[in-house]
């Protein structure tokens, strides 16, 4: 492979056989998303139906798909998991002039559309696309091909990635594993699951986050509220709680410069059943239980990362804090339609800092920050709190203990009822008390109180950005539970101020679009 400037980025692969194929898509169908454009270029019998048929058989997960050449019907459409797909083959057509025939414009604009014969389309073509050019090699034998890989305009550090992750796993032995795309959660990694010999890995493609727009003294929002730019806050944080006896994966390969990880996998269970999903009581009790042996004794902000490198864990502080419930404000509010006049607005602010000064003067922990269902797994043949696998830790910081009990019991994309969220409180304070018993319980559900209005408040506001801004309505239907679980917050006593600013101020929770 080696990169050219020509058109954007471009990289060679030598196809040997059907295998090598594959893997080429394996690797393409890594990096497609919603409105993607990829092009195939060659001559007749270079092999354009059948790469596009390997692609559309491993985007369904499934090897039967039938995949005709479009040659005659111009185009089919398929309805796969993570995008519709639309094949198309311009073969046929003597110019572009002819290209309304195919019924684009019906097309979903989230699909993704994979084209034949792009040179039957020149001048009309966007910018931004992926073109796989094939070429015969005939004196390689009949099923050789050689490859041209290239990513033109936007799609250019994409082309470059594909590059980069195929180098990765070579170099670590796992070039010639079986990929399948993870669902991801809400940032911008790509998780895919890899087996070879059996055994199965996951890959973390997590490139360097670039910074945003300036909102606040000339930072972006990522660095006032602390949030990963790149993997090492991850390789330090797995590795530190490794050596406490928890289940973080281990990490098997590692390119920190180019934000790659090959990981352990700790499987596919979970600590929620049924549908819609609910607490598996057991396994919440093994998750509070690990917070409670986590935060039983004083833990290290500097972590070692490797050999000469180490990492600052960076304090939750107020600013911090206080930018993220402003997301209340910013997105949800907006969401719901409602306007906030800039005195209602100060005050809210005024109400939050004086109720998170009791978290800024609590010792300071680790604080995973996202402990909740969907980075918990159940690890049923190991023992005691290693039973509860962590994922998601690279935003860790140093706060408050109560801030990853309320993110358990108050999990945004699960119903925990009211009495089990007692209970479970109960347990964690009993177990603190046991190990404790200078630890003031009261004093802590006060702060899990404030802590669990604070992250129900920025939920809010991140749910609501996601929608607007990010093109996910997905994440709507969690609002009603969000909003049920801020009301079971600020009812404690001590929140009485700012339970009235909410109740005076926001409207009540809607259908939302």
């Amino acid at each position: 492979m080696f990169p050219t400037t020509t058109g954007g980025y471009s990289f060679t692969v030598a196809l040997a056989d059907e295998q090598a194929t594959r893997r080429l898509v394996v690797d393409i169908a890594a990096v497609l998303g919603p409105g993607d454009l990829v092009t195939l270029s060659g001559d007749l019998g270079a092999g354009k139906s059948t790469f596009a048929r390997a692609l559309i058989r491993h985007l369904g997960g499934d090897e039967t798909i039938e995949v005709p050449s479009p040659t005659f019907t111009l185009m089919q459409v398929y309805d796969l998991p993570r995008f519709p797909l639309v094949h198309a083959d311009l073969y046929r057509l003597s110019g572009p002039s002819e290209l309304a025939e195919l019924g684009f414009e019906d097309v979903s604009e989230g699909a993704v559309t994979l084209l034949e014969w792009p040179d039957r389309a020149a001048g009309f073509l966007p910018p931004d696309r992926l073109d796989v050019a094939l070429t015969l090699v005939p004196q390689q034998g009949e099923t050789f091909r050689h490859a041209r890989v290239t990513g033109y305009g936007a799609f250019a550090p994409r082309a470059e990635r594909i590059a980069m992750i195929r180098r990765f796993l070579a170099r670590a032995g796992f070039g010639q594993a079986e990929r399948r795309h993870m669902q991801g959660d809400a940032s911008t990694r790509a998780y895919e699951r890899l087996s070879i010999d059996r055994a199965h890995y996951v890959l973390m493609n997590s490139p360097r986050r670039p910074d945003g727009p300036a909102v606040r003294d000339g930072k972006p929002y990522s660095a006032i509220a602390h949030l990963a730019e790149d993997v090492t806050p991850f390789i330090a944080m797995a590795r530190a709680l490794r050596e406490r006896g928890l289940s973080a994966p281990a990490i098997i390969a590692s390119d920190r410069d180019n934000g790659l990880l090959l990981l352990e996998d700790l499987g596919q269970e979970t600590v929620v059943a049924g549908k819609p999903p609910a607490p598996i009581e057991p396994r919440y009790e093994a998750a509070v239980d690990v917070l409670a042996e986590l935060h039983r004794e004083p833990v290290p902000d500097l972590l070692a990362v490797e050999p000469g490198v180490d990492y600052q864990v960076p304090r939750y502080d107020i600013d911090a804090m206080m930018i993220e419930v402003e997301l209340l404000l910013d997105w949800y509010l907006p969401k719901l339609e409602a306007k906030l006049s800039d005195t209602k607005r100060q005050s809210y602010l005024v109400l939050w800092r004086d109720a998170l000064q009791p978290a800024l003067d609590a010792e300071p922990t680790w604080v995973l920050r996202d402990f909740h269902s969907p980075n918990i797994m159940w690890l049923p043949d190991r023992a005691g709190i290693a039973r509860v696998g962590l994922l998601d830790f690279q935003d860790a910081v140093m706060g408050p203990a109560a801030y990853d009990v309320a993110s358990l019991l108050q999990d945004a994309r699960v119903d925990v009822a009211e009495l089990t969220e007692i209970a479970l409180l109960s347990r964690y304070t009993r177990a603190r008390l046991k190990a404790d018993p200078d630890f003031d319980a009261p004093a802590f559900v006060r702060l899990y109180a404030t802590l669990a209005a604070q992250r129900a408040s920025k939920i809010l506001g991140i749910f609501a950005r996601l929608d607007m801004r990010d093109g996910k309505p997905q994440y709507l239907r969690h609002l009603p539970r969000v909003w049920s679980y801020l009301q079971r917050s600020l009812a404690h006593p001590s929140l009485a101020p700012l339970q009235s600013w909410y109740r005076a101020n926001i409207p009540p929770l809607k259908a939302l679009k």
